[in-house]
Order: C-alpha cells, then sequence, then structure tokens
C-alpha cells in the first residue's frame, strides 16, 4: 500500500465515523477515560553519517495501535493523554541496485496536554508533549537488528545492524473528536535521541540517526 491509499483510506474512514452523530461531547471533566487507536505512520530516518553528511532516507510506511488515557486537569477541555502505542519505525535507505528497507518496532508511551475546545458540532483535539520509547525488534532487509549502547566494531566490518533501544523526544497532536466515542488525528514526531550506538576501539564515529516521521490514526472511547 502506498502512501496516497494510505492516505485516502484514513480520510474515508473518518468521514465514515463522523456520520454516525452531529453532536461531540467533550471526555468527563471528572474521571479518566480510555480509548483504543490504531493508524498508518510514515516515519524516516534521519541524521548525518560517519562523514558528516546529512542522510537522505526515504519515508516508510508503518503502523501504530494501542491505549490511551485521557486524564483531566482542568474542566472542561484539558486533559493529560497517556497510554502505551506499538508504533514501526524506519526508513528506506538507497541501496546500489534497490532500497533497503529499515524496520525498528517501539513499544511507546506519550505524555500529552491535551486542549479540546468547542469546533462546531465536534470539538477541536490539540496537544503537545514528550514520548518515550524502547525498541522490541527490528530488521534491516532480512537481517536482525542487534541492540545496544556500545559495540566494539562498525556494521561494515561485523555485519550486525545495531541501534540503541531508547528513544524519546517531542509529539505533537491535532485532531477532531466527531461524536463521544469516535475521533480522528494527525500527529508529528521528532525525535531527540541519537539512536546510532557508540563504537568503542577508537573507530571515529560522528554519525547521528533520529526517529521522525507522523501519523494518521482514528479512536473510539469507552
Amino acid at each position: 500500500m502506498n502512501i496516497k491509499n494510505c492516505l485516502c483510506f484514513v480520510l474515508l474512514a473518518g468521514f465514515s465515523f463522523a456520520s454516525y452523530s452531529q453532536t461531540a461531547t467533550p471526555p468527563s471533566a471528572t474521571t479518566t477515560t480510555f480509548s483504543i487507536r490504531a493508524g498508518v505512520n510514515f516515519q524516516n530516518l534521519n541524521g548525518k553519517d560517519a562523514a558528516g553528511d546529512k542522510l537522505e532516507n526515504k519515508l516508510k510506511v508503518g503502523f501504530n495501535a494501542g491505549v490511551l488515557a485521557d486524564i483531566p486537569v482542568a474542566a472542561p477541555d484539558y486533559f493529560v493523554q497517556t497510554g502505551l502505542l506499538f508504533s514501526t519505525k524506519g526508513a528506506k535507505v538507497e541501496g546500489f541496485d534497490e532500497d533497503v528497507k529499515v524496520k525498528l518496532s517501539y513499544l511507546e508511551v506519550p505524555i500529552t496536554f491535551l486542549y479540546t475546545p468547542v469546533l462546531g458540532e465536534g470539538r477541536l483535539l490539540m496537544g503537545i508533549g514528550p514520548y518515550i520509547g524502547f525498541a522490541i525488534g527490528g530488521k534491516v532487509d532480512d537481517t536482525d537488528i542487534e541492540f545496544d549502547n556500545e559495540i566494539t566494531e562498525p556494521q561494515s566490518i561485523s555485519g550486525t545492524p545495531y541501534f540503541k533501544r531508547f528513544d524519546a523526544g517531542g509529539n505533537v497532536v491535532f485532531g477532531y473528536l466527531f461524536t463521544q466515542n469516535l475521533s480522528a488525528q494527525l500527529n508529528a514526531q521528532l525525535g531527540l535521541v541519537n539512536i546510532m550506538p557508540k563504537i568503542q576501539g577508537g573507530f571515529d564515529n560522528d554519525a547521528t540517526i533520529k526517529n521522525t516521521g507522523f501519523g494518521i490514526s482514528l479512536g473510539y472511547r469507552f
């Protein structure tokens, strides 16, 4: 599925959800509410290589899914949203014959400060905050990725791709609550942690790699 088809699918699904009701109510202003969310990711690995040149990778399509909680802060519009998400990331790296696919899988915990003002018959969802992530698996094409903070030799010598497990960065959310239970949102992430391991043994390595990208998702609140 290419990027254009993914975007069309999510937008059509969102308009279909909106047809259920013309009136949206806010999350509870006094109790924590829970929701499930799923959607598509468009991710990249940005930074620079060991020579200091900017990485020129391509977006990779993945997915995200998980459970979120809206914790009321100030009635009726302000909440802290957190939870646990499974998210696939990575990039397409230009190779000699064809692109090399880097696939990374994360468990993520977002901490988003959410504002939900009334707009028309529904409510906007606007938020910003940090996220932390923990890599649980990945591949470079068919080769499994190993995770460590320090390695003894570069991948070009060992033949094994390495990344750090821990990731963290900033998260921005913009969406719309169509009904009491259904919503759609766009989120953008900027990774702030260099996930390239340090190389021991006197190897010079100024390479930096950071997760960046955005996602489109649909949610259902209980």
